[in-house]
Protein backbone atom coordinates (compact mmCIF):
# COMPACT_ATOMS: atom_id res chain seq x y z
CA UNK A 1 0.00 0.00 0.00
CA UNK A 2 1.53 3.57 -0.89
CA UNK A 3 2.31 5.65 2.62
CA UNK A 4 -0.04 7.21 4.38
CA UNK A 5 3.07 8.97 6.21
CA UNK A 6 2.86 12.72 5.58
CA UNK A 7 5.95 13.26 7.55
CA UNK A 8 7.52 16.07 6.34
CA UNK A 9 4.41 17.72 4.57
CA UNK A 10 3.42 21.22 5.31
CA UNK A 11 -0.77 21.36 5.41
CA UNK A 12 -2.96 24.60 5.77
CA UNK A 13 -6.44 23.77 7.48
CA UNK A 14 -8.60 27.15 7.24
CA UNK A 15 -11.41 27.64 10.69
CA UNK A 16 -9.53 25.31 12.44
CA UNK A 17 -9.38 26.69 15.82
CA UNK A 18 -12.25 24.19 17.19
CA UNK A 19 -15.16 21.28 15.55
CA UNK A 20 -14.45 19.71 12.34
CA UNK A 21 -11.30 22.07 11.25
CA UNK A 22 -9.56 21.00 14.72
CA UNK A 23 -10.39 17.29 14.04
CA UNK A 24 -8.71 18.13 10.61
CA UNK A 25 -5.56 19.94 11.81
CA UNK A 26 -5.09 17.18 14.30
CA UNK A 27 -5.14 14.13 12.06
CA UNK A 28 -2.73 15.53 9.74
CA UNK A 29 -0.65 16.28 12.85
CA UNK A 30 -1.17 12.83 14.19
CA UNK A 31 0.24 11.25 10.42
CA UNK A 32 3.33 13.40 10.56
CA UNK A 33 2.54 16.99 8.65
CA UNK A 34 3.34 20.21 10.12
CA UNK A 35 0.55 22.50 10.29
CA UNK A 36 -0.78 26.09 10.36
CA UNK A 37 -4.02 26.40 11.77
CA UNK A 38 -5.78 28.97 11.57
CA UNK A 39 -9.39 31.04 13.10
CA UNK A 40 -10.54 34.48 13.48
CA UNK A 41 -9.82 34.20 17.13
CA UNK A 42 -6.00 34.19 18.41
CA UNK A 43 -7.03 32.30 21.74
CA UNK A 44 -8.96 29.55 20.22
CA UNK A 45 -5.90 29.03 17.51
CA UNK A 46 -3.11 29.24 20.10
CA UNK A 47 -5.30 26.16 22.11
CA UNK A 48 -5.51 24.74 19.31
CA UNK A 49 -1.57 24.63 18.02
CA UNK A 50 -1.24 24.00 21.77
CA UNK A 51 -3.41 20.82 21.84
CA UNK A 52 -1.37 19.26 18.54
CA UNK A 53 2.24 20.08 20.28
CA UNK A 54 1.02 18.48 23.52
CA UNK A 55 0.09 15.15 21.36
CA UNK A 56 3.15 15.34 19.61
CA UNK A 57 2.72 17.53 16.47
CA UNK A 58 3.93 20.46 14.82
CA UNK A 59 1.78 23.36 14.11
CA UNK A 60 1.70 27.51 14.29
CA UNK A 61 -1.29 29.77 14.37
CA UNK A 62 -2.54 32.21 11.54
CA UNK A 63 -5.15 34.62 12.67
CA UNK A 64 -7.06 35.56 9.25
CA UNK A 65 -10.21 36.51 8.52
CA UNK A 66 -10.72 33.67 5.21
CA UNK A 67 -12.44 35.42 2.09
CA UNK A 68 -9.54 38.39 0.55
CA UNK A 69 -6.42 37.70 -1.47
CA UNK A 70 -4.86 39.23 1.07
CA UNK A 71 -5.45 36.70 3.94
CA UNK A 72 -5.53 33.90 1.70
CA UNK A 73 -1.24 34.78 0.16
CA UNK A 74 -1.06 35.91 4.43
CA UNK A 75 -2.00 32.24 5.33
CA UNK A 76 0.04 30.47 2.58
CA UNK A 77 2.87 32.73 3.02
CA UNK A 78 3.09 31.79 6.69
CA UNK A 79 3.08 28.02 5.80
CA UNK A 80 6.25 28.74 3.67
CA UNK A 81 7.89 31.17 5.75
CA UNK A 82 7.69 28.83 8.89
CA UNK A 83 8.31 24.98 7.25
CA UNK A 84 9.57 26.15 3.82
CA UNK A 85 6.64 24.57 2.05
CA UNK A 86 3.37 23.53 1.00
CA UNK A 87 1.70 20.44 0.05
CA UNK A 88 -1.96 20.55 1.60
CA UNK A 89 -5.07 22.73 1.69
CA UNK A 90 -8.18 22.14 3.64
CA UNK A 91 -10.36 24.71 3.30
CA UNK A 92 -13.02 24.62 6.40
CA UNK A 93 -13.56 28.25 7.41
CA UNK A 94 -17.20 28.91 7.16
CA UNK A 95 -20.23 31.09 8.69
CA UNK A 96 -23.96 30.79 8.82
CA UNK A 97 -26.38 32.96 8.09
CA UNK A 98 -29.88 31.14 7.64
CA UNK A 99 -32.84 32.64 6.28
CA UNK A 100 -35.57 31.90 3.97
CA UNK A 101 -35.58 33.84 0.85
CA UNK A 102 -37.87 36.01 1.70
CA UNK A 103 -35.88 37.33 5.18
CA UNK A 104 -32.54 36.85 3.93
CA UNK A 105 -30.85 40.00 3.09
CA UNK A 106 -27.58 40.78 1.04
CA UNK A 107 -25.77 41.12 3.74
CA UNK A 108 -26.72 37.39 4.96
CA UNK A 109 -25.73 36.26 1.55
CA UNK A 110 -22.54 37.84 0.88
CA UNK A 111 -21.35 36.72 4.34
CA UNK A 112 -21.93 33.25 3.88
CA UNK A 113 -21.08 33.51 -0.06
CA UNK A 114 -17.87 35.81 1.18
CA UNK A 115 -16.50 32.95 3.64
CA UNK A 116 -16.94 29.94 1.71
CA UNK A 117 -17.20 30.01 -1.76
CA UNK A 118 -14.43 33.38 -2.18
CA UNK A 119 -12.74 31.82 0.76
CA UNK A 120 -12.07 28.30 -0.84
CA UNK A 121 -11.68 30.38 -3.87
CA UNK A 122 -8.58 33.01 -3.13
CA UNK A 123 -7.29 30.01 -0.91
CA UNK A 124 -6.93 27.36 -3.50
CA UNK A 125 -5.79 30.09 -5.76
CA UNK A 126 -3.03 30.96 -3.67
CA UNK A 127 -2.01 27.49 -2.51
CA UNK A 128 -2.08 26.24 -6.04
CA UNK A 129 0.61 29.22 -7.30
CA UNK A 130 2.63 27.92 -4.61
CA UNK A 131 2.56 24.03 -4.93
CA UNK A 132 3.03 24.51 -9.17
CA UNK A 133 6.24 26.83 -8.29
CA UNK A 134 7.03 23.67 -6.45
CA UNK A 135 7.15 21.36 -8.99
CA UNK A 136 6.14 18.39 -6.65
CA UNK A 137 2.11 18.29 -6.34
CA UNK A 138 0.37 18.18 -3.37
CA UNK A 139 -3.87 18.24 -1.89
CA UNK A 140 -6.88 20.51 -1.76
CA UNK A 141 -9.47 19.09 -0.25
CA UNK A 142 -12.45 21.75 -0.19
CA UNK A 143 -15.54 21.03 2.38
CA UNK A 144 -18.70 20.58 1.07
CA UNK A 145 -21.85 20.31 2.47
CA UNK A 146 -24.83 17.67 1.93
CA UNK A 147 -26.76 20.54 1.71
CA UNK A 148 -24.64 21.90 -1.26
CA UNK A 149 -25.43 18.08 -2.97
CA UNK A 150 -29.43 18.08 -2.26
CA UNK A 151 -30.12 21.86 -1.21
CA UNK A 152 -31.52 22.81 2.43
CA UNK A 153 -34.35 24.44 3.48
CA UNK A 154 -33.41 28.10 4.81
CA UNK A 155 -29.98 27.81 3.55
CA UNK A 156 -29.77 29.39 0.17
CA UNK A 157 -26.30 31.28 0.93
CA UNK A 158 -24.75 28.05 2.43
CA UNK A 159 -25.75 25.41 -0.25
CA UNK A 160 -25.23 27.53 -3.12
CA UNK A 161 -21.59 28.27 -2.10
CA UNK A 162 -20.81 24.02 -0.85
CA UNK A 163 -22.95 23.56 -4.60
CA UNK A 164 -20.08 25.84 -5.86
CA UNK A 165 -17.41 24.36 -3.79
CA UNK A 166 -18.44 21.12 -5.34
CA UNK A 167 -18.41 22.18 -8.85
CA UNK A 168 -14.86 23.87 -8.43
CA UNK A 169 -13.42 20.77 -7.06
CA UNK A 170 -14.28 18.96 -10.66
CA UNK A 171 -13.11 21.87 -12.30
CA UNK A 172 -9.60 22.68 -10.73
CA UNK A 173 -8.79 18.79 -11.01
CA UNK A 174 -9.08 19.03 -14.01
CA UNK A 175 -6.70 22.18 -14.51
CA UNK A 176 -4.29 20.99 -11.72
CA UNK A 177 -3.56 17.46 -13.04
CA UNK A 178 -0.84 17.88 -15.16
CA UNK A 179 0.97 19.62 -12.08
CA UNK A 180 -0.24 16.31 -9.93
CA UNK A 181 -2.14 18.64 -7.52
CA UNK A 182 -5.40 16.40 -6.36
CA UNK A 183 -8.26 18.06 -5.57
CA UNK A 184 -11.33 16.84 -4.24
CA UNK A 185 -14.38 17.84 -1.70
CA UNK A 186 -15.22 15.94 1.14
CA UNK A 187 -19.12 16.11 2.65
CA UNK A 188 -18.85 15.49 6.14
CA UNK A 189 -21.35 15.15 8.91
CA UNK A 190 -21.34 15.29 12.49
CA UNK A 191 -22.05 16.30 15.28
CA UNK A 192 -21.14 20.27 15.80
CA UNK A 193 -22.74 23.31 16.78
CA UNK A 194 -24.09 23.25 13.25
CA UNK A 195 -26.02 20.54 13.43
CA UNK A 196 -26.80 20.40 17.14
CA UNK A 197 -29.45 23.23 15.50
CA UNK A 198 -31.22 20.63 13.67
CA UNK A 199 -33.79 19.22 16.10
CA UNK A 200 -33.92 15.70 15.25
CA UNK A 201 -30.31 15.64 15.76
CA UNK A 202 -30.70 17.79 19.03
CA UNK A 203 -30.68 15.36 21.91
CA UNK A 204 -28.22 13.19 20.52
CA UNK A 205 -25.87 15.51 20.33
CA UNK A 206 -26.52 16.84 23.55
CA UNK A 207 -26.31 13.45 25.16
CA UNK A 208 -22.80 12.89 23.44
CA UNK A 209 -21.76 16.17 25.13
CA UNK A 210 -22.37 13.90 28.30
CA UNK A 211 -20.42 10.89 27.39
CA UNK A 212 -22.86 8.72 25.69
CA UNK A 213 -22.00 7.32 22.87
CA UNK A 214 -24.28 7.68 19.30
CA UNK A 215 -26.57 5.02 18.84
CA UNK A 216 -25.95 2.72 15.84
CA UNK A 217 -28.74 3.32 13.47
CA UNK A 218 -27.33 6.95 13.73
CA UNK A 219 -23.62 6.33 13.13
CA UNK A 220 -24.61 3.67 10.33
CA UNK A 221 -28.05 4.52 9.30
CA UNK A 222 -27.62 8.49 8.64
CA UNK A 223 -23.95 8.65 8.81
CA UNK A 224 -23.81 10.80 11.89
CA UNK A 225 -21.12 11.26 14.29
CA UNK A 226 -18.19 12.79 15.77
CA UNK A 227 -15.86 15.53 13.87
CA UNK A 228 -13.10 12.96 14.69
CA UNK A 229 -14.84 10.18 12.67
CA UNK A 230 -14.61 12.78 9.70
CA UNK A 231 -11.29 13.77 10.12
CA UNK A 232 -9.65 10.28 8.76
CA UNK A 233 -10.43 11.16 5.45
CA UNK A 234 -8.27 13.61 5.33
CA UNK A 235 -5.06 12.54 5.84
CA UNK A 236 -5.77 9.79 3.57
CA UNK A 237 -6.51 12.11 0.49
CA UNK A 238 -3.25 14.16 1.20
CA UNK A 239 -1.23 11.06 1.28
CA UNK A 240 0.54 8.72 -1.66
CA UNK A 241 -2.20 6.36 -0.88
CA UNK A 242 -4.61 8.82 -2.64
CA UNK A 243 -2.65 10.17 -5.62
CA UNK A 244 -4.78 8.38 -8.06
CA UNK A 245 -8.06 9.92 -6.14
CA UNK A 246 -9.38 13.15 -7.55
CA UNK A 247 -12.21 15.13 -8.93
CA UNK A 248 -14.32 13.41 -6.29
CA UNK A 249 -17.27 14.37 -3.82
CA UNK A 250 -16.97 12.12 -0.77
CA UNK A 251 -19.25 11.87 2.15
CA UNK A 252 -17.88 10.82 5.44
CA UNK A 253 -19.81 10.07 9.13
CA UNK A 254 -19.81 8.11 11.72
CA UNK A 255 -19.18 4.71 10.33
CA UNK A 256 -19.90 5.51 6.74
CA UNK A 257 -17.97 6.54 4.09
CA UNK A 258 -19.86 7.70 0.64
CA UNK A 259 -19.30 8.59 -2.57
CA UNK A 260 -21.62 11.27 -4.32
CA UNK A 261 -22.44 10.96 -7.92
CA UNK A 262 -22.04 13.94 -10.03
CA UNK A 263 -25.33 15.81 -11.51
CA UNK A 264 -26.34 13.92 -14.61
CA UNK A 265 -29.18 13.16 -16.60
CA UNK A 266 -31.65 10.86 -15.54
CA UNK A 267 -33.95 10.70 -18.35
CA UNK A 268 -34.48 12.16 -21.93
CA UNK A 269 -37.05 12.18 -24.66
CA UNK A 270 -36.81 13.09 -28.10
CA UNK A 271 -39.42 15.38 -30.60
CA UNK A 272 -38.64 15.08 -33.83
CA UNK A 273 -38.22 18.60 -35.07
CA UNK A 274 -37.71 20.08 -31.60
CA UNK A 275 -40.03 20.42 -29.19
CA UNK A 276 -43.06 23.05 -27.98
CA UNK A 277 -44.57 24.07 -24.93
CA UNK A 278 -47.17 21.99 -26.15
CA UNK A 279 -45.77 19.15 -26.63
CA UNK A 280 -43.40 19.22 -23.38
CA UNK A 281 -46.48 20.12 -21.74
CA UNK A 282 -48.32 16.89 -23.39
CA UNK A 283 -45.64 14.54 -22.75
CA UNK A 284 -43.94 15.50 -19.32
CA UNK A 285 -45.73 13.00 -16.92
CA UNK A 286 -45.24 10.26 -19.30
CA UNK A 287 -41.59 11.00 -20.28
CA UNK A 288 -38.71 12.95 -18.51
CA UNK A 289 -40.79 14.28 -15.43
CA UNK A 290 -41.77 10.85 -15.00
CA UNK A 291 -39.84 10.26 -11.48
CA UNK A 292 -38.93 13.71 -10.85
CA UNK A 293 -36.05 14.22 -8.11
CA UNK A 294 -36.17 14.84 -4.79
CA UNK A 295 -34.77 17.80 -3.05
CA UNK A 296 -33.58 18.16 0.94
CA UNK A 297 -31.79 16.55 3.09
CA UNK A 298 -33.44 13.19 4.21
CA UNK A 299 -34.82 13.93 8.06
CA UNK A 300 -33.21 11.31 10.21
CA UNK A 301 -35.00 8.18 10.29
CA UNK A 302 -35.44 7.55 13.86
CA UNK A 303 -36.51 4.01 15.39
CA UNK A 304 -39.55 3.57 17.32
CA UNK A 305 -37.51 2.17 20.03
CA UNK A 306 -35.45 5.21 20.22
CA UNK A 307 -38.55 7.18 19.91
CA UNK A 308 -39.25 8.94 23.37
Amino acid sequence: MPSLDLTGKVALVTGSGRGLGLAYAQALAAAGASVVVNDLDEAVAEAAVKAIREAGGTAVAEVAAVGTTEAAERLVGRAVSEFGRLDVLVTNAGVLRDKVLWKMSDEDFDTVIGVHLRGTFTCARAAAVRMREQGEGGSLILVGSPAGQRGNFGQTNYAAAKAGIAAMARTWSMELGRANITVNAIVPVAATAMTETIPAFAPYVEALRGGEPLPEFLRKGEGFGTAEDCAALVPFLASEAARDVTGQCIGVGGDRLTLWSHPQEVSVAYADGGWSPQTIAASWHTSVGAAPQTVGIPAPKIPSSQEA
